[in-house]
């Protein structure tokens, strides 16, 4: 498995492509991330969102458009899709799958599992692939997901960490922004975050 990684638009938004046996899976497409995907893929088989805010999935229906693929977007989040209170001018984006909470998909083999981790925001999730955690805003490396924006719940973030302390796995946890961490790294840092909220 490879995992390439391209920081986006103003907020440097990390978008992924996660290539194994054969397939590329694309995460989080983000401000004008169309060209660079272009020059990434070979065989894009899907578009998943860990969850709709509007620097994660603005290039979500031209990437649809350009390859012809699916896009699997968490339940909670679908509004956001169509609808940012923060940036109006959001391409809109209409998901083909809608992921409902904790869920696996398998393509031809390949497994992929969302896991529900609301507070950030009602849909957001984390993606697992092969032995890597794609985060979102969820988690970062030594921190969180705010929990001050419109639809954030800090009380869903409190049980969204008390779940994630309770994941009985380590894997390489690849965040919506900066760098890379650990599950069980992040872990350790879940109830100074949980005393915060």
């Amino acid at each position: 498995m490879t995992i390439k990684r391209e920081p986006m638009g103003v907020y440097q938004t990390n978008c992924y492509i996660v290539t194994i046996k054969g397939k590329d899976f694309i995460i989080d497409p983000g401000v004008n991330a169309l060209p660079w995907i272009k020059e990434s893929v070979t065989n894009p088989v899907a578009i998943l969102n860990t969850h709709g805010h509007f620097d994660h999935v603005w290039s979500n229906a031209e990437v649809q458009k350009e390859f012809g693929i699916k896009l699997y977007t968490p339940k909670g989040d679908v509004p956001l899709l169509k609808d940012s209170s923060w940036m109006p001018d959001l391409p809109p984006s209409t998901p083909d799958v809608i992921i409902d909470g904790d869920e696996e998909l398998d393509f031809d083999g390949v497994k992929v599992q969302f896991r529900h981790f609301p507070g950030h925001c009602p849909g957001c999730s984390t993606i697992e692939i092969g032995d890597a955690m794609f985060s979102g805003d969820f988690i970062f490396e030594r921190s969180i997901g705010r929990t001050d924006f419109p639809l954030s719940s800090p009380s869903d973030m409190k049980a969204s960490l008390e779940k994630f302390k309770l994941l009985d796995f380590d894997k390489r946890v690849y965040p919506g922004h900066g760098g890379t961490t650990t599950v069980r790294q992040e872990q350790q840092n879940a109830d100074y975050w949980i005393k915060s909220l």
